[in-house]
Parts: structure tokens; C-alpha cells; sequence
């Protein structure tokens, strides 16, 4: 049997400012004297949703900002009411949904333990036997006395999410909580979350914007959109179609320079990724070569110039980095376009969305003078099932070799089982004249 049951659950909100008492009063009126009213319309936040979810599975809800995650979560724990739809729980639930939102400033940090703890279903008697572990976890013992209006908004988040997670429940609900305090606290809560997951075996549901995290901890994950489900799957296949929306979302709004920045003396004209052919392509296999060619207008002539290179993730995880005075000398530049083009020999990326950035810095102490995050996204495939089908691959194919010896015979592996193919860019771009004084070094400016 689920431990919960959702079907045909949808929310109303009416859209537009609350009106005021005459308003409402007249408007009601109007309807007695059977007159038309005209109604704000109404929005769905959630419109017809159904799942079921069994006892021990880790669901992640996923989807763009307004798509229902946080509506669900709150009529889940009984906060909020469906306009209709039924919900069926068959246990207590644990909500960490706007951590701290019942402390009260003036009181301390132990009172405030106290009535979190209460106002979360725990009775007196459970948080006296929690209580010495909700402090060390929170490491507060030295401000526990102190009231909480003098505390940080860090140690106030950090003391309500082991009030949270110290309740005995067989459901928690989790809506972005995981990224608290400092690094080494996030560590703590984290390593708590997979305890909570994996030790005890609780059925979780959990909202976070981070997917890779999403991706990681949960064994099922629905995604969200204007209200409604999209999918609902193996976390790998749903993360990915997330992205897959977004990137149409970025593509629709033109090409969207992420926290770029620039002086006015260059400017970025255009980027392409093209094949050995001079071809301009938007997918690349893992193991194969690129050429990423970036056009610049110079707006004045610069001395000592550097360009830049680096490739992250869509949700803005670095992961490379190359630079021309890595390979090259500085070199000078008059106005007008200049071309650069950076050779990658094996693309070493795992199958998921990339992008680009770029930038570009002058003098002996390299001032930026353009950067640029986002500057062209494209696809790494890969012609082997095993690497396209994995989940907890990563992001990069490492390239070696094996090795295996038993008392009858030792074979070696080579690393084609990780990345295939081989390099098509033994020639490059016609159009593109490339200096190669060791691999993965810029081309030439012309």
C-alpha cells in the first residue's frame, strides 16, 4: 500500500491583489442581486496531478520557478488546502518548508527549540530527549542562552534544521533546506539527509534547484510544469529532460550571456563549435574533437593580449579551463574582427549539456577586459550505451589503461572501453589557420 496518495489535485489562487473590505462587500452584493461581478481570473498552481509513492523511495520534484513544486509540498504537510483532489498520508510527516519561519526574536535559542519543536508535532518529552543533540549538531552550545534576534541568519537556519530533522517520522519533506550555513555545515546536513535516507529508510520528498543533488539522492523523480506532470522516472532520464526544457527556454531568448562583463575595448561577435570539415556543429561525441572559434570586434588597438576558454555545466559548475599565455605568447592587436580558434584533440566530457565561456585580459598583469558565461551551449553524446546510460559517471571520462594479472595469464585494457572513436580532427577547419605547439593550445589570431 503507498504511504502516499495523490489524485486529481489542483489549486486555485485568483490572481491580482486582495481587495479591500468595501470592494468584497459590495461585489458580494452584486452577486445576491444577481448582477455580474467582474473576477480576476484564476490561476492553477497545481491542475490535475496524480502519483502514488511507496514506503522507502527518495522522490525529487523538480521545474522552473511557478511550477507548482513548493504548492504540492505545503498541502502535502497540511499547510495549505486543495481547491479539490484528495491526498492520502498513512504516517507522520516530517515538513523542513521554511525552516525557522516560527522562531520567535526575542526568545532563545533553547526557548525557541522549545516551540519549533511543538509547532513541528514533537511533544515536551521528545525534545528533552533530542534536545542535547539538536544543540551539538546545530554546534550552538555557546549561544543556546542567547536570544535568537542576536544571532546571524546562518546560525538561526543552521539550529531550525536539526530542530526539523530530529523528529521521529516516517515522511520527511524537504524543500530547499540542503544548502545551510557555511560549506563545511552544508557537508553535515547533507551527510544527515543521506543518514535520514539510506540508515533509516524514511520516505523523503525533496525540492531543490540543484539537480545534480536531485539526481544523487533520490531514486524516482517527478518533474513540474505550469501545474501539471511532465515525467515522472529514473531520476537520470527526468534530470535531463529538465534541461532539455531550459535549453529551449535560453535558445528562444536568444543567446544569453550569463554574467558578462566589458570594457567597450572588445566585444564577442560570435561563437561556433565546428568539426574537422569546417562544419558549424551543436553536438559533440565524447572522445572526438572540436574546434570552438570565437569572433571578436577590437574596438582599439591592444597590447599583451590573452584570450580564454572554459567550459561548465548549464547550471554553472566549472569544470576546465585554457588559456592562450598557457601555450602562447601575449600578442598585440589593431581594430577590426579577429578570429581564435581553440582545438580540443578528445572531447573529454561524459553525454549531458554543456556551454561555454570566454574571455579576454591584457598587460602584464592581465586585466579582464571581456568575460562571458553561457556564450553557446551544445550537446556531448557518446556512441557507447554503457557511458550514455550511467548515472553517477560524472561529468569527464578519465583516459587510461587497465591492467589485470592472475597466475594464468595478464592482458592489458586499454581506455577505448571508456572513450570510442577516434580523432576526425586530423585536419582542421579550411577556414581556420591553427598553430599546434603542443595539444589543447589557441590557434592562431588573424
Amino acid at each position: 500500500m503507498p504511504i502516499i496518495e495523490v489524485s486529481h489535485l489542483t489549486k486555485e489562487y485568483r490572481l491580482g491583489a486582495m481587495q479591500g473590505l468595501k470592494q468584497t462587500l459590495l461585489n458580494s452584493a452584486a452577486k445576491l442581486a444577481g448582477k455580474p461581478v467582474k473576477e480576476r481570473p484564476l490561476f492553477k498552481a497545481l491542475d490535475d496531478v496524480s502519483f502514488s509513492i511507496e514506503q522507502g523511495e527518495v522522490v525529487g520534484i523538480i521545474g522552473h520557478n511557478g511550477a507548482g513544486k513548493s504548492t504540492l509540498l505545503k498541502m502535502l504537510a497540511r499547510i495549505s488546502t486543495p481547491t479539490s483532489g484528495e491526498i492520502k498520508v498513512n504516517g507522520r510527516i516530517a515538513p523542513l518548508i521554511e525552516v525557522g519561519a516560527g522562531f520567535v526574536p526575542d526568545f532563545t535559542g533553547r526557548e525557541n527549540v522549545y516551540l519549533n519543536g511543538a509547532i513541528l508535532g514533537m511533544s515536551k518529552q521528545e525534545i528533552d530527549k533530542k534536545y542535547d543533540e539538536i544543540v551539538d549538531f546545530a554546534e550552538m552550545a555557546e549561544f543556546i542562552d542567547t536570544p535568537v534576534k542576536r544571532y546571524s541568519s546562518g546560525m538561526q537556519v543552521k539550529l531550525a534544521f536539526a530542530v526539523a530533522t530530529s523528529i521521529e517520522s516516517e515522511i520527511l519533506i524537504v524543500d530547499e533546506v540542503l544548502a545551510v550555513g557555511d560549506l563545511a555545515f552544508q557537508r553535515k546536513c547533507f551527510d544527515r539527509m543521506e543518514d535520514l535516507i539510506k540508515g533509516q529508510g524514511k520516505t523523503v520528498l525533496v525540492v531543490s534547484h540543484n539537480i545534480r543533488q536531485i539526481e544523487r539522492l533520490c531514486s524516482r523523480v517527478i518533474l513540474l510544469g505550469n501545474g501539471q506532470v511532465l515525467m515522472d522516472g529514473n531520476p537520470t532520464e527526468v534530470c535531463n529532460r529538465f534541461f532539455d526544457i531550459n535549453d529551449d527556454k535560453v535558445q528562444l531568448s536568444h543567446s544569453v550571456r550569463a554574467h558578462e562583463m566589458k570594457t567597450g575595448e572588445i566585444e564577442l561577435l560570435n561563437v561556433r563549435l565546428t568539426d574537422s570539415e569546417g562544419n558549424i556543429v551543436d553536438q559533440v561525441t565524447s572522445g572526438h574533437g572540436v574546434n570552438i572559434v570565437m569572433t571578436y570586434q577590437v574596438n582599439r588597438p591592444l597590447k599583451q593580449v590573452n584570450f580564454g576558454v572554459g567550459l561548465h555545466t548549464i547550471d554553472f559548475i566549472y569544470l576546465a579551463t585554457n588559456n592562450w599565455i598557457d601555450e602562447l605568447p601575449l600578442i598585440d592587436l589593431e581594430s577590426g574582427e579577429v578570429t581564435v580558434s581553440f582545438r580540443i584533440p578528445s572531447v573529454p566530457l561524459l553525454p549531458r549539456r554543456y556551454s561555454l565561456r570566454g574571455g579576454v585580459s591584457i598587460g602584464e598583469k592581465q586585466v579582464p577586459i571581456y568575460y562571458a558565461e553561457g556564450i553557446l551551449q551544445f550537446q556531448v553524446i557518446s556512441q557507447n550505451a554503457s557511458i550514455s546510460a550511467s548515472q553517477e559517471a560524472g561529468f569527464l571520462a578519465i583516459q587510461g589503461s587497465w591492467d589485470i594479472a592472475t597466475k594464468a595469464s595478464s592482458v592489458e585494457l586499454t581506455s577505448n572501453s571508456t572513450v570510442t572513436g577516434h580523432d576526425p580532427l586530423s585536419s582542421v577547419d579550411d577556414n581556420t589557420e591553427v598553430r599546434q605547439p603542443n595539444q589543447g593550445s589557441f590557434g592562431t589570431v588573424r
